[in-house]
């Protein structure tokens, strides 16, 4: 790793806002796109680089949602594109990399979570799918337009729930094993953790860093719609009575609070000269020592922080970069 996986002392926490990080920061002449951008901590994540004055580009596979939700949002503009679909990342990554123009911003923050299996048109897993191949293919193949940027970031959006899983080599598609939603679940976020570390590897002589992060446990923003209430109920997301709940220091965010680390990864000047790292909390990570790696339930989202071994492990960082060439098709020339 060429950044250490250690807290930088951010001046930042658990209840910091969007607001808080981007305070000072202009993105004036900047462009960005974020996926995901229509809903929850996606859709903070553009009205705050926006507000910074980056134009922003929103990939969207349902328009007509996406234009709802950005409504009044100036200098937002809506593209065709779903993560699912190969041929709809090419075409997307083709008309902008035909604008010319450069591209400083990168958030991968689209995602599922918890699906029960379903299958995309090659058989490939739907959460490893959505959450890592279609946005690494995006990476790859807007690649020309980060290092025309003389300085990009690219963001991964991952979770805590990492925990539940490293990225099975052998049966990532669950074709020789029994689905558990939440292993599929956990191998993609995984995934998302090990592609920021390579693609900062691959990137960073040129300029181009990467980031991941747990953004937080944030109700309402549809990322649960497959959990049961008895589920949400588990993992304080909800109470008794099925309202939200809010607590910054238990992990419990607002969409401002969970939308924070991102905007932090995408903009923060004390990044600079870094990348590579898991972050939470507006926040560097820690690894989980050896001695505390232990068997994670669901019930523990409030209360853990830190990233996995296995998800800062170069080896296997490298190991999934080649796996996902092969199965999209997609390297960086």
């Amino acid at each position: 790793m060429t950044t250490p996986q250690q807290p930088i002392g951010s001046g930042f926490g658990a209840a910091s806002t969007t607001a808080d990080v981007i305070e000072g920061i202009d993105l004036s002449g900047k462009v960005a796109i974020v996926t995901g951008g229509y809903s929850g901590i996606g859709l903070e994540t553009v009205r705050t680089l926006r507000s910074a004055g980056a134009e922003v580009i929103v990939p969207a596979r349902d328009h007509d949602r996406a234009a709802t939700a950005l409504k009044g949002l100036d200098g937002v503009g809506i593209e065709a594109m779903d993560l699912t679909d190969p041929a709809s990342v090419d075409a997307f990554a083709e008309r902008f990399l035909a604008s010319g123009r450069p591209l400083h911003t990168l958030v991968n923050s689209a995602g599922i979570m918890a699906s029960p299996l379903e299958r995309d048109a090659r058989g490939y897993e739907s959460q490893f799918a959505t959450n890592h191949l279609g946005h690494f293919q995006l990476a790859v193949r807007l690649w020309p337009a980060l290092l025309r940027a003389d300085g990009a970031r690219v963001v991964s959006v991952s979770s805590w729930g990492h925990r539940f899983s490293p990225v099975v080599f052998d049966d990532p598609h669950f074709e020789r094993r029994a689905y558990d939603p939440w292993a599929a679940y956990g191998q993609s976020k995984t995934a998302n953790i090990l592609f920021a570390l390579a693609a900062d590897e691959r990137g960073r002589a040129d300029g181009v860093r990467a980031f991941s992060l747990h953004p937080g446990n944030i109700a309402g923003t549809g990322l649960g719609k497959y959990l049961s209430d008895e589920e949400k109920r588990t993992v304080g997301a909800i109470d008794e009575n099925g309202d939200p709940v809010f607590d910054a220091a238990s992990g419990r965010k607002t969409a401002e609070q969970g939308a924070a680390t991102s905007v932090w990864c995408a903009t923060s000047p004390r990044l600079d000269g870094m990348g590579g790292v898991y972050c939470e909390n507006v926040e560097v990570a820690r690894p989980v020592p050896d001695d505390e790696v232990r068997e994670w339930g669901i019930e523990d989202s409030t209360r853990l922080v830190g990233v996995m071994p296995y998800a800062i492990d170069p080896v296997a960082a490298g190991r999934l970069w080649e796996l996902s060439e092969r199965l999209t098709g997609s390297a960086i020339r």
